[in-house]
């Protein structure tokens, strides 16, 4: 297992569109250990493989001490709640910061594990929350596109401060 590097705000790999899963195999699940110890150091609860520079379909979440952490390979989302909450995001790629998104209190998503077998999982909450989150990540969409204008550049002003030391 290996910690990446992970792309850091601004940079424009952030919001490059991840490709889908063909192959399922060692390297796939590499990739995945790798992402849960780089998730880990990080510290995040989150991780896909566009935050460390791999343009795949892949998110790592761990969110259950119990069961521990779960990789989804091409998830999509497939169902969501009419109902909406507020929650406090954040990135590994833009650490030290955070705002409230809004979001779908329930989703259902459809995904493979790292052998191929097909799932579906419905989740609420702070699942549900991430999983929305990771997945707009693959899709190119970074976090805080879904802030008005005025609270991104807030933001991103006191993002940069902290860059600064």
């Amino acid at each position: 297992m290996t910690i990446r590097p992970i792309v850091r705000y601004p940079d424009p790999r952030l919001a490059v569109p991840a490709q889908p899963v063909t192959v399922f195999d060692d390297a796939l699940r590499d990739l995945a250990r790798d992402l849960l110890e780089t998730m880990h150091a990080a510290p995040g609860i989150g991780i896909t493989a566009p935050h460390v520079s791999v343009f795949l379909r892949v998110v790592v979440l761990d969110l259950d001490p119990i069961n521990g952490a779960r990789t989804y390979i091409n998830p999509e989302i497939i169902w969501a709640s009419p109902e909406m909450i507020m929650h406090q995001e954040g990135s590994v790629s833009m650490p030290g910061v955070n705002d409230e998104i809004r979001r779908h209190a329930r989703v259902r998503i459809s995904y493979y594990d790292v052998d191929g077998n097909a799932h579906t999982e419905e989740s609420e909450g702070l699942r549900a929350v991430c999983h929305q989150h990771e997945i707009d990540q693959l899709n190119g969409l970074f976090w805080i596109q879904r802030l008005s204008r005025l609270k991104r550049e807030r933001l991103i002003k006191r993002f940069e401060k902290l860059a600064r030391g």
